[in-house]
């Protein structure tokens, strides 16, 4: 509103002017002069200074003043100055005071060939034409400042619009007063003036928006300033000759004047262009000198996806020629497989999806100048909006080092660094795999190796490591060319077969066979043993759940003894959890009075009198019932207590035989395992028990399985030495069962061989000749003879025809508790 309102006031003050109301000069400067006072503070202002200069000239009664339009030039002049230095201050317009004065030249090339052809135009050539010129000059350099500001605004074309009609206006005022207009015109002549005021004073309240101003190497300082002055003089020029031909003084000078101003114009154009032609190479060389060092190769591409340009760098390092790239299709440069991704990945950069966002990165196999394909990875940025660019720039590297290591990381990660068998993740991927496979069989195979412990203890770190590496051979030159062996933990490995059960078992068979060899190492051999479990692919859920299956077989295996081989069922779990039941309350049956002994009778097979008794092992399970020493002493083994429980049975059973009363030679026998009987203190843990209960030495009978004496001969022997001294008598229990040598058995200092009920089915089957011999031996060497394990009466008599003195089993007597044990020995001692 305040706008409107000065402008409307201004109006009336011209308005009155014209219609006499007041002095038109008085009117004029009024309205002229308080528009440029409202202006003064704002971007205008400088040309709103001007303008009051030239509207106070005008004021003057010029009509009585013989020299009004001098004044009138002199104030154009400077009106002209103060517009000029306003624009130049606009935000945006120019930089420096250089800038400032070159674009001010631009704009004298422009008004001297508009001013040249304004004096060539018929009856131009008057008193008011340098004023005209000047209106004219100081117009051009406000049109020249304002289309070469950054940012062009809307707010600077307003102002230099406004300017540049102030000064045009004063021109036409000086035109009107060399004509000699009348007093009444020159009102009607400040109306332009108010007018321009008026813009200015709008232009200044615009907002002015700032942007990144552009840089001066991306257009010419002359265009298009170059051109256009040149053609208007020289047709304006051509028109005079054409019409008047002829050309005075003042016009010749006038065209000199123009031709040096222009040639001066283009010799300052000439040194831009070489300037910015220089730093032009100068780029060029730092940006060639950057790409033919880099390592990446950069490739310029169109929308059609066709290469256009590749830097230097890429005979150095993909071995590709200009001319084998240049022109063709990004496509036809990348391995056919990553074909489809590439342009999918390219597509959606032309589509702009990933505009705003970091460069695309594209990884794909490219060929190179040697016809290989290479791992690279790409990043792609779209510079089509660069004007100097105006396509897709793609950087590519070259991976294939990287991408070595990291598949030859992954290929480690799935080994096992000793054995070079696969290790647990890779069976655990491949077992997955096979379950994935519909109507394949499939077996699971778990190696548990026994004494690989020992054999670090005893003959160091780096022989444990030959023994697997042995192992491993053997497995692997086991199995076929579709399984799977691999090294689960220190001393477990396991093979997954494509096999079913039947020749899955075979192979299990096999590879028991070939780990029981010895390994002949350096300066040691190495006898192992190892137990085997097998499960079915299909028996689980998972693969986890096949992998433990597979364990508990193998658990079960170990548990039922060595060199085994077990398939998982049901019923393997059921009797595992039973094992791990009794491992853990075996500890304390003792103290809380679960275990007893059954008595077992050794009768003379002529007289059908006992002999001795042989005392048997029992837990009492509240839960569970009896367990018998088949089952109780193997725990005891694996929890190392036996030692513990010998003791236990040596102290009840003479305690026992201590309470009957009866013959003198009635003997006991309690059986011993290897770990008591090789301690120091056995002997003397004898003695004592002996002495306690006031038994003569020669009642007791320690009983010694065959099966462990060969592992220790000469400490076996010591060790029944030692007894016999203290009186004691020694058997030798199943007897014909293991692999004791005729030699062992002259060397072993025992009294009594039991013999294995083995012999008896072999005598069953009608090969007398070894149960006779072994008989036949063992009275030749002085021993007593028992037949263990009659169960028949025809296994009674074949043991006594065989020349056996004494028989033990259940067709003789049952084990039996103490209680009836007294019993049972009354009723048959007559």
């Amino acid at each position: 509103m305040p706008r409107i309102a000065a402008c409307l006031a201004a109006a009336a003050v011209l308005l009155a002017g014209a219609c006499g109301l007041m002095s038109p000069p008085m009117a004029l400067a009024l309205a002229v002069g308080g528009t440029a006072l409202w202006t003064a503070s704002r971007l205008g202002g400088f040309a709103a200074a001007g303008t009051l200069f030239a509207a106070v000239a005008a004021s003057v009664p010029w009509w009585d003043r013989p020299l009004p339009l001098f004044w009138l030039t002199v104030a154009l002049t400077l009106a002209t100055a103060c517009s000029v230095v306003g624009v130049s201050l606009l935000p945006g317009a120019t930089p420096s005071w250089q800038v400032r004065i070159r674009r001010a030249f631009d704009g004298v090339g422009l008004a001297v060939s508009i001013g040249f052809a304004l004096y060539l135009l018929p009856g131009t050539a008057n008193a008011a034409a340098p004023a005209m010129l000047i209106a004219a000059g100081g117009a051009c350099m406000v049109v020249v400042i304002v289309l070469r500001a950054d940012p062009r605004t809307r707010s600077a074309l307003w102002t230099g619009g406004g300017a540049a009609l102030v000064l045009v206006s004063l021109g036409a005022l000086a035109e009107l007063m060399a004509a000699g207009a009348g007093a009444r015109v020159l009102p009607l002549a400040g109306l332009p003036m108010v007018a321009g005021m008026a813009v200015l004073r709008t232009a200044d309240g615009a907002a002015v928006q700032r942007r990144e101003p552009r840089h001066p190497d991306q257009y010419l300082a002359s265009y298009p300033l170059l051109a256009a002055p040149a053609a208007v003089g020289v047709l304006a020029a051509l028109w005079h000759l054409l019409t008047v031909r002829d050309f005075n003084n003042e016009a010749v000078v006038f065209g000199l004047v123009m031709v040096s101003v222009l040639t001066v114009r283009e010799m300052l154009v000439v040194r831009d262009i070489r300037r910015y032609a220089s730093r032009l190479r100068v780029a060029e060389a730092h940006f060639r000198s950057l790409v033919a060092g880099a390592t990446d190769l950069t490739l310029v591409l169109d929308e059609q996806l066709t290469v256009r340009w590749q830097s230097p760098a890429a005979a150095r390092l993909f071995g590709l020629r200009d001319e084998e790239v240049i022109g063709r299709e990004f496509a036809d440069l990348i391995h056919p497989e990553d074909v489809a991704d590439a342009r999918a990945v390219i597509c959606s950069v032309l589509a702009g999806e990933h505009e705003g966002g970091p460069p695309v990165l594209l990884s794909a196999k490219i060929r190179d100048g040697a016809k290989l394909w290479r791992d690279t990875e790409s990043t792609i940025s779209d510079q089509r909006d660069v004007p100097e660019v105006g396509a897709l720039v793609v950087h590519v590297r070259d991976v294939g080092e990287r991408v070595h290591l990291e598949r030859a990381l992954h290929r480690l990660s799935f080994i096992d660094q000793l054995t070079g068998l696969a290790n647990r993740p890779a069976l655990m991927r491949d077992l997955l795999e096979r379950r994935r496979r519909p109507g394949r069989p499939g077996t699971l195979l778990v190696i548990d190796l026994h004494g690989l412990a020992e054999v670090n203890d005893t003959h160091g770190r780096e022989v444990g490591d030959a023994v697997l590496i042995e192992v491993s051979r053997r497995i692997r030159g086991l199995v076929g060319g579709e399984d799977v062996p691999a090294r689960l933990a220190g001393d477990e490995f396991a093979v997954l077969t494509g096999e079913s059960a039947v020749p899955a078992y075979a192979l299990a068979t096999r590879i028991v066979a070939a780990l029981g060899e010895p390994c002949r190492l350096p300066g040691a051999a190495v006898i192992l043993h190892t137990s085997v479990g097998l499960a079915e692919l299909s028996g689980g859920a998972d693969s986890d759940e096949v992998l433990r299956h597979a364990d508990l077989a193998r658990q079960r295996a170990r548990q039922i003894g060595r060199d085994r081989v077990e398939w998982y069922d049901t019923d393997v779990e059921i009797q595992l959890h039973r094992r791990m039941e009794l491992e853990h309350q075996l500890l304390g049956a003792a103290a809380r009075g679960e275990l007893d002994l059954a008595f077992q009778p050794v009768t003379g097979l002529r007289d059908g009198r006992p002999a001795g008794v042989e005392a048997l092992l029992r837990w009492r399970h509240p839960q569970l019932g009896t367990i018998l020493p088949g089952e109780l002493l193997p725990i005891a083994s694996s929890l190392g207590i036996t030692a513990e429980l010998d003791e236990w049975v040596l102290d009840e059973a003479c305690r026992h035989l201590a309470g009957w009363s009866g013959d003198d030679d009635f003997w006991l026998s309690v059986n011993v395992g290897p770990r008591e009987l090789l301690t120091a203190r056995f002997p003397e843990r004898v003695a004592e028990t002996l002495k306690q209960y006031r038994i003569r030495p020669e009642r007791l009978v320690v009983e010694v399985a065959e099966t462990w004496i060969a592992e220790d001969v000469p400490a076996i022997v010591a060790a029944l030495s030692g007894l016999g001294k203290l009186g004691v008598r020694a058997a030798l229990d199943d007897f014909g069962a293991g692999q004791t040598s005729l030699s062992h058995l002259r060397r072993l200092p025992v009294d009594m061989l039991k013999l294995s009920p083995a012999l008896l089915a072999e005598q069953a089957e009608g090969s007398p000749a070894v149960l006779d011999v072994v008989v036949s031996l063992g009275r030749r060497l002085g021993l007593e003879i028992v037949a263990k394990g009659l169960e028949t009466s025809e296994q009674k008599d074949r043991a006594l025809a065989a020349g056996c003195a004494y028989g033990q089993g259940n067709v003789l007597g049952r084990p039996a508790p103490a209680e009836r044990m007294e019993a049972y020995l009354e009723s048959h001692r007559t």
